[in-house]
């Protein structure tokens, strides 16, 4: 039957669908606690990647779009900050870091190479280790060790490692150790290691070695699992008050250069124990993503890992580490290294820290458990053991959605990186070894021809890959700017442009550092991008980095970083 509407009902049915569409579209509407406007937005979003607004409402994005259309979410109580031309992006995602070792950086002395430091030779490096000493005085009392960070031997004058007499000319009353740039080496002086028990007899353990001098002494220098033997041995002795400091101090570094979410990318679980604490105690102000180590404690990864935060804090999963440093010459190459400075057969091409079957066995325990695993592998041959192993494990448990990431990946071959596309393995790339390394890479780790391809990020853009860039720190400072600019200019110490056919462009790499390691952590609905019901970790940057010469990237400053609407640094306030 049809309804024929008199004129009275007509209006009163006008009134309602009036009432009723101002309810859903005013009245009911959420208000803004923030409202950023008046510069560039960059929102990593493909299907609006610029915009002029951002609300924000309980730490999640409630709008992002036309400023009029943003300023609708306007309340008495909004709070309006403009950007002053300034650019907002979405917070950093840590790709690969260790933010526990970062805090112990952070707290040491520093060793590392200008434009970063000052150490130039190891005269200039035995008076860095002085000065500390004497504005930490009370430190070095207290904890009776001397720790300094980021010497490295390729750009020494000497072009060789520090000796244990050259760090005794130091101290010889208090433990010194100081770690390689790349965190694979270290140095020890006598009393370091006296009170590790490293003797001339001392045999060198499975994946490291012991150098000695012809006397059969040791000299203090100490490869890989060596070092972390010697290191971890010297940190044992600082307590947990140590190590919470470090807990402490690593996030808020990474904070300074936009990263609203960090990645210790290898911990032990009395470390990831620590954390814990730290965090319940509120010390972590952006999101920390644990891996603890997979030939430690397997019982404690399946029983601890999570894809939720408590505290601001979750284990993530797995870390195995195959092989070592490029730059230090103990990256696994599958042929000999180009031309390595010291005393190297001909035939040398480094060496695993773990055996075959040990790569085998621990994949396949991440598969059949759905753990997540990273896994460092630098050298062709170390990354040829984890396809192996991901191809065999895929066919026996299935790939699903298990986000394996390689780790560095530094000397892919072209080959290797359509295995890694056809097995899903996610790929957290470190271009800034084309900055700090490439001229050494060029001269004498793998030579000219193959230089050009270190990180190659341009055949993972040319396949249509998501990749993440990372820094490493402590290995670099946790710098942002200096990671987009390595990827995208890969110029090198020296200004030589290492490898042009693997540059991509700036927002490119953005999503490098933003989007697609959100992807790696499983977090993609929620961090990334800057969309609609994702939490508000945002930063401003100086410029806009896709507006200016891509030469200058290393010039913009990250001025303020923002977890969940609330600032966590503010360059002016530092």
């Amino acid at each position: 039957m049809k309804v024929t509407l008199q004129p009275t009902t007509r209006l009163y049915s006008l009134f309602f669908a009036i009432l009723l569409f101002v309810s859903d579209g005013v009245l009911a509407t959420e208000t803004a606690d923030t409202i950023y406007l008046g510069g560039p937005v960059l929102t990593i979003n493909d299907k609006g990647p610029r915009a002029e607004a951002v609300a924000v409402a309980d730490g999640v994005i409630l709008a992002v779009g036309g400023r009029d259309s943003v300023m609708a979410y306007k309340g008495e109580g909004t709070e309006i900050v403009d950007l002053q031309g300034r650019a907002m992006l979405p917070g950093f995602v840590d790709s690969h870091g260790h933010a526990v070792m970062g805090g112990l950086q952070a707290l040491s002395a520093n060793l590392l190479a200008p434009p970063d430091g000052e150490v130039r030779d190891i005269a200039s490096l035995q008076a860095t280790l002085r000065t500390w000493m004497a504005a930490n005085n009370e430190t070095v009392e207290l904890v009776q060790l001397i720790v300094g960070f980021g010497y490295d031997q390729s750009q020494l004058k000497e072009l060789r490692h520090p000796a244990r007499d050259e760090l005794d000319a130091v101290s010889t009353e208090i433990p010194i150790i100081i770690v390689h740039q790349s965190g694979h080496f270290g140095v020890a002086n006598s009393k370091a290691l006296q009170l590790t028990g490293i003797t001339a007899e001392s045999a060198n353990p499975a994946g490291g070695i012991i150098r000695k001098g012809e006397d059969g002494e040791p000299n203090g220098v100490l490869e890989e699992n060596a070092f972390f033997k010697v290191l971890s041995g010297l940190m044992a002795g600082l307590g947990e008050q140590g190590l919470r400091a470090f807990a402490n101090a690593g996030p808020r570094l990474w904070a300074r250069f936009g990263y609203t979410t960090a990645q210790e990318g290898r911990a032990a679980p009395a470390i990831v124990e620590v954390m814990k604490e730290v965090a319940s105690e509120g010390g972590f102000k952006i999101d920390v993503v644990v891996y603890a180590d997979v030939m430690v404690d397997r019982d404690y990864i399946k029983k601890n890992a999570s894809r939720n935060y408590t505290n601001r804090m979750r284990l993530g999963g797995a870390k195995l580490t195959i092989d070592g440093s490029p730059q230090g010459f103990t990256a696994f190459r599958d042929r000999p290294y180009y031309d390595p400075v010291g005393e190297y057969a001909s035939f040398y091409k480094g060496y695993a820290a773990v055996t075959n079957e040990q790569v085998t066995d621990a994949i396949d325990w991440a598969f059949e458990n759905n753990i997540q695993i990273l896994t460092h592998a630098n050298g062709e041959a170390a990354s040829d053991l984890l396809i192996a192993a991901v191809k065999d494990a895929s066919t026996r448990y299935g790939a699903d959605d298990q986000r394996t990431v390689l780790i560095h990946g530094q000397f892919l071959r072209e080959d290797q990186v359509d295995s890694i596309q056809a097995l899903g393995i996610f790929p957290s790339i470190f271009p800034m070894h084309t900055y700090y390394w490439g001229d050494w890479h060029r001269d004498h780790t793998v030579g000219p021809v193959l230089a050009d391809n270190i990180s190659p990020t341009g055949w993972m853009f040319q396949r249509g890959m998501m990749f993440g860039t990372h820094h490493d720190a402590p290995v670099a400072f946790p710098d942002s700017m200096r990671v987009l600019d390595a990827t995208v200019t890969r110029r090198t110490r020296s200004g030589d442009i290492l490898g042009p056919a693997q540059r991509v462009d700036v927002m490119t790499a953005l999503k490098a550092m933003t989007i697609w390691p959100a992807w790696q952590h499983f977090e993609e609905d929620k961090k990334g991008s800057i969309e609609v019901g994702k939490l508000a970790d945002l930063i401003i940057l100086s410029e806009d980095p896709t507006a200016i010469d891509p030469e200058a990237l290393d010039t913009v400053k990250v001025l303020t970083t923002i977890k969940e609407d609330s600032v966590i640094f503010a360059l002016e306030q530092e």
